[in-house]
């Protein structure tokens, strides 16, 4: 062919700063690019061959290869695909703003699968300029006759072609590369990119570095060995692309294992398998949250076509999913021409409800078939479930009747269950626990009173019953340090008079010198408390959630604090007698000020000062006991 100069033809001044700084939202974008241009280079031919349009020797093994040479400062992408004619090097690269998988699709739309050719050889090859001072090409187009074609631009809108000594089959893209770019030149850094965005690439992919050949000895022997084969970098054959029926729970853990480098095996997962009205393809894994979710993050990769394209994009992904783990596969994603961002399309909404319905229906599944499991997930799944609860109200409507509530006689209960086996005792009420150790003396009341609460210890617990509240207006939560009135006290209160009450709240005010706390005397059905400490729901709960969404300060919702004297109790009975002598008024107001430490202590730690204290209390109450 005849040398030849032009002007690239493009349809914006200044094209390659807009591609440097606004087109990749990432430098790293330029090898996913020219990646799986050769990659589509190859499954064009493929296709070809597949219609008879195209004659490939049997033997043929179709790759792609990356090779970096850090001392010659170059990357090279080869692939032995379609290659392109002069012509085809004029039409795809020249004119900047065409794009050859387009044209390619409209000439074959007939006869070819669209959702197999994603390459751009227009803005994609482009993204080469990020890195590069200057790109050269080297293609033979597999037509017969085609000669071999070199194409040289040095980021300009010049360029110039000539004919090339490629004598195979495919195209080699040659990236000399600049400052900006040195980094890439790492071998470590070049194929760690590699993964990250060509890891299920539908083409083996080979990773060289000429400067570093293969050991050919065994450590410290000086036997000769077979050079080892080289293996891709790649997995063409992702666990994703196989039929549900057609995976072992062994594959699912090890591909969960490849892809998130966790070695703690998934709880479940869930196989996304979708022809209509849309295609999609993936696994969702649930991995172990406990409370810890609010700090941890998922990730759910998104492919299209088998190239990477983001981790965790929110316009596909609803919110809570993204703390599971996950790869999901959308020829359909409306992706613009960076492949980074989705653009607004009526199939993100519908990829994005299927996800919800999809995750519900396995979950319900779960409850129906293997109850036994779905309980013994639920301490880590809940959090997920419950935060799919606030934020999704379809995910709500779907999953309320199979939310789990572990109550404090071990077993697991949906709400309703809880509610009709409590509703003699506590009709449409709801006791709950948030910390088992701290309320362990309000928990044995309960047990001992034959009554049961939920366990209820995770941070989105307290905006979760409120929103049962919500949709729920006739049930009730309260914790089992709150208004217990109606569970707490014997039925039969006559031989408690009002004074003797009114004499045991003097005799406690006096002690305590706290005018302001509010103090009850009851006859609680157990004897075996002496006082306890109830604290408002509602107060309780703004406090709650103003330490949640970090605007707390001391005072902002001042503890609605009761102390609740059991009448019953021998030892408040006989504080009571010794209060009547005059010589025992020490002794009363240090018993007094001990109690009320205990019953604060089942409801919260006590603060520094009050903790100090109450230690050396103690130790003078066992010095006497002693003495």
């Amino acid at each position: 062919m005849m040398h030849e100069s032009g002007s690239l033809s493009i349809h914006s001044e200044n094209i390659f700063p807009i591609i440097k700084k606004w087109l990749y939202s990432d430098q790293d974008i330029f090898i996913r690019e020219l990646v799986s241009n050769a990659s589509d280079a190859i499954m064009k031919l493929k296709k070809l061959e597949t219609m008879g349009e195209a004659q490939i020797p049997q033997d043929t093994e179709f790759k792609i290869q990356v090779v970096v040479d850090d001392q010659k400062k170059i990357i090279q992408v080869i692939d032995n695909g379609i290659g392109m004619t002069a012509e085809e090097v004029k039409q795809y690269i020249n004119q900047i703003a065409f794009s050859g998988a387009e044209d390619f699709l409209e000439k074959y739309k007939d006869k070819t699968d669209q959702d197999q050719i994603i390459g751009h050889f227009g803005l994609g090859f482009y993204s080469a300029f990020m890195v590069a001072d200057q790109v050269q090409i080297d293609t033979l187009s597999y037509q017969e006759g085609a000669e071999p074609v070199k194409w040289i631009c040095d980021g300009g809108t010049e360029y110039k072609m000539e004919k090339s000594n490629r004598k195979e089959r495919g195209t080699t893209i040659t990236l000399y590369i600049s400052e900006e770019g040195q980094n890439f030149l790492n071998e470590y850094t070049l194929r760690s990119t590699l993964q990250k965005y060509c890891s299920f690439m539908p083409v083996e992919i080979y990773f060289e570095n000429p400067n570093q050949p293969p050991t050919t000895k065994e450590p410290n022997s000086d036997i000769e060995k077979d050079e080892k084969k080289p293996e891709p970098i790649n997995n063409p054959s992702p666990l994703y692309l196989k039929h549900p029926n057609d995976c072992t729970d062994e594959e699912y853990k090890a591909f969960y294992r490849e892809v998130f480098f966790d070695f703690q095996d998934p709880l479940f997962w869930i196989h996304l398998n979708m022809d209509y009205p849309f295609k999609m393809k993936g696994i969702l894994y649930f991995p172990k949250l406990k409370n810890e979710f609010e700090t941890m993050e998922g990730q759910i990769k998104l492919y299209c076509n088998q190239v990477f394209v983001a981790d965790n994009i929110k316009e596909v992904i609803p919110e809570f999913l993204l703390l599971l783990k996950g790869v999901m596969d959308c020829p359909d994603f409306p992706l613009n021409v960076s492949r980074s961002f989705l653009q607004n399309d009526g199939y993100v909404n519908k990829i994005s409800n299927y996800i919800t319905k999809k995750v519900a229906d396995k979950l319900k599944s779960l409850y129906k078939k293997e109850k036994e499991n779905y309980e013994k997930y639920w301490d880590d799944i809940h959090p997920f479930i419950k935060y799919g609860c606030l934020r999704d109200e379809k995910f709500y409507e779907r999953m309320n009747p199979f939310v789990l509530y572990k109550t404090t006689k071990g077993d697991y209960v949906t709400l309703d269950e809880y509610l009709e086996r409590n509703k003699e005792k506590h009709d449409k009420t709801v006791f709950y626990v948030t910390n088992e150790q701290q309320q362990a003396q309000y928990i044995h009341f309960f047990k001992e009173n034959d009554l049961e609460a939920v366990i209820l210890p995770s941070t989105i617990d307290q905006p979760f019953i409120s929103h049962i509240e919500m949709k729920k207006s006739e049930v009730s939560f309260k914790r089992v340090d709150s208004d217990l009135s109606d569970v707490m006290k014997t039925e039969d209160d006559s031989k408690s008079s009002d004074e003797t009450k009114k004499s045991i709240e003097e005799m406690f005010r006096k002690a305590l010198g706290k005018e302001d706390l509010k103090i009850q005397i009851e006859n609680l059905k157990s004897e075996n408390i002496s006082a306890m400490i109830l604290l408002s729901e509602q107060s309780r709960r703004m406090q709650d959630m103003s330490y949640m969404f970090g605007n707390f300060s001391p005072g902002m919702f001042p503890e609605e604090q009761t102390l609740v004297i059991n009448q019953r109790n021998p030892l408040v009975q006989r504080l009571f007698q010794l209060q009547k002598q005059a010589t025992q008024e020490e002794d009363v107001k240090m018993i007094c000020e001990h109690l009320y430490d205990l019953a604060l202590l089942s409801h919260k730690p006590l603060d520094a000062q009050s903790m100090n204290r109450f230690i050396q209390r103690n130790q003078t109450i066992l010095a006497r006991l002693l003495g």
